[in-house]
Order: C-alpha cells, then structure tokens, then sequence
C-alpha cells in the first residue's frame, strides 16, 4: 500500500522551493550590473564574458565530477546536447547581452533577451502555420506592444540601434537554447551539464580571442558599485560566485524542488530584480515609458507561460506529453 501524501511536507517543500527560486532571481539578476562595472573601467564584453565562464567552470567542476561518479560515458553520450549548450545558451547568449549591456541600461538590455519566447511562439506559428491559443496570441501581441515602448522611438532618449540589435541577438540565442533543451533528459545530471557547458562556452571564448575573432580587453582599475569605490576584483568575484555559480547552484535546487515549468516562471522576476539591482549599484533605471513596457514585455511574457502550464497540465491529465517545455534544470545565464 503506498502512503498518503503528507499535504504539510508537500507545502513546506513547495514554500522553500520558492524561495531559493526567488534567491537564484535575485543572484542571476546581479550579473549585468557587476558585468557593467567592468565594462566601464575597460573591460571588452568578451574578457568579462571569458572570465566570468572559465572561473565558474573551475568552481563547479568538483561538484560536477562528483556527480558523475565516475560515469565519464554520459558526457560521451550527450556531447551535442553539452556542445550546443556551451556555444549557444552560454558563450553567445552572454556575449551578445553583455555587448547589448555595454551599449545600453541593464534593464532594457534584459528585457529584449526576454522576448525569446514571444520568438519562440512567432517561429511556431510560421512552422506550422497554426495561430497560437488565445492566451497565447494575447502575451505575444502585448509583449512585442511593449517592445514599442521599451524602444520608446518617439521619446527624447535615443536608444542605441547597434545595443539593441545585440539584445534581440541574445533572446534568439535563448529561444534556440529552449529549443534545444525543450525534451528533459535525465542521462545527464543537470550540475554536470551546467560545468561542462560552462567548460566549453570558455573554450569556445579563449579560441575566438586566440585567433583573433573576438577582441580582449582587461583592466585592474577600481570599479564603482553603488556608493562604493572597489577593487576591480570585487566585481569579477560577485560576477563569478555569485552571479554564475550560485545562481546556477540554487537554481536546479529549485528546479527540482518545483518543477522545471514552475521554476522558469518563477525566473521571470529576474527582471525585477536586475532593474532593482542596477539602480542600487548603478544608478540606471528606465524611462517611466520604458518600465511601462518592461511591464507589457514580463506580462506577456506571462501570459505565455500560463499558457504552458495549462496545456502541460491538461495534457499530463489525459496521459500525453505537453507540445513543448520551454525550460530545463538549467537555465542560461543571462
């Protein structure tokens, strides 16, 4: 006879969950603003992206080779799914959004990357020529009216072209990483897909800048945070730590804990989170226009996931696999 579930211990592990899904938010969220006290000292969006990659690499690499337990065949097994991983939705989608980063505030530039799956639910529909569910439809036209406001065309700032090319680049990067790790896959232990596609996203970076594709640009200048004036140092091991290895850490913590659809809803607050953090650390924060469409684009958004949730639901119900799964036990780091 098989227990009864206790609904207590069901609650308390759906409450902690949450939380360290919040946590792992919070952390990923910190990523553009130590990335742009870098930049502004001298750092080329190629050397912050590098180093931030190899150094969480070398720190997950112990935890990650533990988790193999010896079972070196898995990374053999599953070396296309860890090399697209690697090239896409680490070294070119942190590339692209830190050059977009460079070029404009934190909060814009994360809210393009977050138009990846109003991308993916357009590349479907012209796929298959089926006009998406109303709910949907709705989030995708509500987030790309946000986008209209977010660029604020008509307003007094002008918003870098070049900036947000390099944004859009990093959402069709993210839309191509949940492409690829739309079908779960449970021969790879996510902590081990995590480090070797960190691994392979730095080797990637170190090769493009040995042959000269992707221009190097280190400083050891004091960088600035908030009211702080800290050595540059600071700044690479918050972007490191805390930003990659932690937020990757706590991140399949929770992911396992709620479940990867309600997770990567939960990471929606990223945005949140980076617009707090880059004006605590920065001083930037959107226009109100701007925020009025960052609140469109995270509604949409939204609306998209509740979307998939329901359809998840509905499908597991009747025994059959939902259409797509947007997420994974690892998510990019933005």
């Amino acid at each position: 006879m098989t227990a009864a579930p206790n609904p207590a211990a069901a609650g308390g592990l759906l409450g902690s969950g949450l939380g360290i899904a919040l946590f792992s938010s919070a952390v990923f969220g910190l990523s553009g603003s130590f990335a742009k006290a870098l930049l502004e000292t001298g750092w080329s969006p190629g050397a912050a992206v590098t180093a931030r990659l190899t150094g969480a690499a070398l720190i997950l690499a112990v935890p990650a080779v533990l988790a193999l337990r010896g079972r070196w065949y898995q990374l053999r097994d599953n070396w296309v799914t860890i090399g697209l991983f690697g090239l896409i939705g680490v070294a070119a989608c942190q590339l692209f959004y830190f050059n977009a980063v460079a070029r404009l505030s934190v909060g814009v530039a994360l809210l393009l990357e977050y138009l990846a799956p109003v991308l993916i639910v357009l590349w479907l529909w012209g796929a298959s020529k089926k006009r998406p569910r109303a709910l949907t439809f709705g989030g995708t036209v509500l987030s790309l009216g946000g986008l209209v406001l977010v660029l604020d065309l008509t307003g007094t700032v002008k918003i870098d072209i070049i900036g947000v090319l390099w944004g859009v680049a990093a959402a069709v990067c993210l839309a191509i990483y949940f492409f690829i790790t739309a079908k779960e896959n449970d021969s790879l232990p996510p902590i081990v897909l995590a480090s070797a596609g960190l691994l392979v996203g730095a080797a990637v970076m170190w090769l493009a800048a040995a042959t000269g594709l992707l221009p190097m640009a280190f400083s050891t200048a004091d960088t600035r945070l908030g009211p702080w004036i800290t050595p540059w140092w600071v700044s690479l091991g918050g972007l490191v730590i805390l930003a990659t290895v932690l937020a990757y850490v706590s991140g399949i913590v929770a992911a396992r804990a709620l479940g990867s659809k309600v997770a990567s809803f939960v990471s929606l607050t990223e945005v949140l989170f980076a617009v707090t953090w880059a004006w605590l650390l920065l001083g930037e924060l959107p226009g109100a226009i701007q925020l009025l469409g960052g609140v469109l684009i995270v509604g949409g958004v939204v609306l998209v996931r509740l979307d998939e949730l329901r359809s998840g639901t509905a499908a597991a119900t009747v025994g059959v696999p939902a259409p797509l799964d947007h997420a994974n036990d690892v998510e990019p780091v933005p």
